[in-house]
């Protein structure tokens, strides 16, 4: 909102609520929205890890023209449509690591909350009716424009719109409540028959689970205007109280310098990248590294130099359990430094950049004196808890069910581990030999077979 580095302070000491705008579960959520999560995911990460208690609220938008008009096209209630993609949502989320928000609330369990902030809208006199559909008339708000930017004399007073998206030049009354259409869902309610508008759903939800104002709001740069606009709006017309305190907003991924969308037919969607043997890791990794105001521009290149990455900073994790402890070689005080250089880096408006050359600098530093056996087992362990006290935030080190494995896929690592816990070493290698061929490799260590990595097949 001030176009400028703010310290943040919360509403409540420890304590943050922040809203993340949510998949419009019509389809599958492709990179460039992935890239939007994963920004959220290290926000809220870093503010854990900064010491923060963590609300966050993450929408589904299960109701808006797109998914009306597809559930149409395929002869699906809204409803059984609309729980396809969000189920898929919730796999690629977790195949990506990112961390479950506290609460997703779909946008049709929440009518009538939307209701109840339209007819607040009414009484204070900033909606009004029109062709059996309510208003939001922006001349009512002097305040309307100022996260995007627009001028007042850009506002067209009394032209409505009923679109849920469209374009910042369209600077008209918006749609609060949609007249009942053939065809389309239906809710009897106070307000009459008829369905929420898009812009209506955010406002009611994030009112209802983080309170009328609340920390922090995020989403892509295509949310300012009119979404995250109009959410203002209407929010602080109701409530006479400031909405949210901070927006951050990331920029699109690009694909050959042109936004990844639909729309353009450029995307990609999570599925794609795992058809062709790519690691979610990886995916991550690419996702998470560049600054989230910055643009990103996505290439296989840069998708295979994600990849080398990760298996970089998960080798060295690996091997510090093995090979023979040595005398030491003053591990501790270049950890001591990597740690503050990687605070003081997601400190600056997450500096993710920076953040991950801290990694990648001890990394370096370090490897020399892990390969020539001179760290001491003391040294090993503090270098691992170092790393993993890193990986709070970032999530690219080897995990127990290993990256993006699937419930069936970390069920049969669990099998070979009871195997060879049993001695059954017959049945750990028919396992093995299983998971290989699901394109999984083990590794086995000194403290056993924890380390697991999807390995891209050759070619892709």
């Amino acid at each position: 909102m001030t176009r400028r580095l703010d310290e943040f302070q919360p509403l409540e000491p420890g304590r943050v609520g922040l809203y993340t705008c949510g998949p419009t579960v019509y389809d599958f959520a492709h990179l460039g929205n992935f890239r939007a999560y994963i920004f959220e995911d290290l926000l809220r990460r870093y503010l854990e890890y900064s010491g923060f208690q963590v609300t966050q609220v993450m929408n589904i938008t299960d109701i808006d023209d797109k998914t009306i008009r597809r559930s149409r096209e395929e002869g699906l209630s809204l409803t059984d449509y609309t729980r396809r993609y969000e189920k898929a949502f919730y796999e690629d989320r977790d195949a990506l690591r990112i961390k479950p928000a506290a609460f997703y609330p779909r946008a049709t369990d929440h009518i009538p909350e939307m209701v109840e902030l339209v007819r607040r809208l009414e009484a204070g006199g900033f909606a009004y009716r029109k062709d059996g559909s309510i208003y939001f008339s922006i001349e009512k708000f002097p305040g309307y424009g100022r996260l995007a930017g627009i001028e007042a004399g850009a506002l067209k007073a009394g032209v409505r719109v009923d679109s849920d998206e469209y374009e910042k030049e369209d600077v008209r009354d918006f749609v609060l409540w949609k007249e009942s259409k053939p065809g389309e869902p239906v809710y009897e309610t106070t307000l009459g028959p008829g369905r929420p508008g898009w812009h209506l759903e955010c406002s009611a939800m994030s009112m209802k689970y983080l309170g009328e104002t609340f920390d922090i709001h995020t989403g892509g740069v295509d949310n300012i205007f009119p979404h995250h606009e109009n959410e203002i709006a209407q929010s602080e017309a109701a409530t006479g109280r400031p909405f949210a305190r901070y927006f951050l907003h990331c920029a699109h991924l690009m694909v050959e310098g042109e936004k990844m969308a639909k729309s353009k037919g450029n995307f990609y969607t999570l599925r794609d990248l795992l058809a062709r043997g790519h690691d979610p890791v990886a995916v991550r990794a690419l996702l998470l590294a560049v600054h989230y105001r910055s643009p990103l521009n996505f290439t296989f290149d840069g998708l295979a130099a994600a990849g080398r990455s990760v298996e970089r900073i998960q080798g060295f994790y690996r091997r510090l359990d093995s090979g023979p402890a040595g005398p030491g070689a003053g591990a501790a005080g270049r950890l001591e430094a990597a740690g503050k250089e990687f605070r003081a880096a997601l400190d600056d408006d997450l500096n993710i950049s920076a953040a991950l050359a801290a990694v990648h600098n001890l990394v370096s530093a370090l490897n020399p004196d892990l390969e020539a056996g001179r760290l001491s087992a003391d040294e090993r362990a503090a270098v691992r808890r170092g790393l993993e006290d890193f990986d709070r935030v970032l999530a690219l080190l080897p995990g127990d069910s290993g990256p993006g494995l699937t419930e069936a896929e970390s069920a049969l690592v669990a099998e070979r581990q009871a195997a060879r816990g049993r001695r059954d070493f017959a049945r750990a290698d028919q396992l093995r030999d299983e998971l290989l061929r699901l394109g999984i490799v083990i590794e086995d260590t000194p403290a056993g077979p924890r380390a697991v990595r999807r390995e891209r097949p050759s070619g892709s």
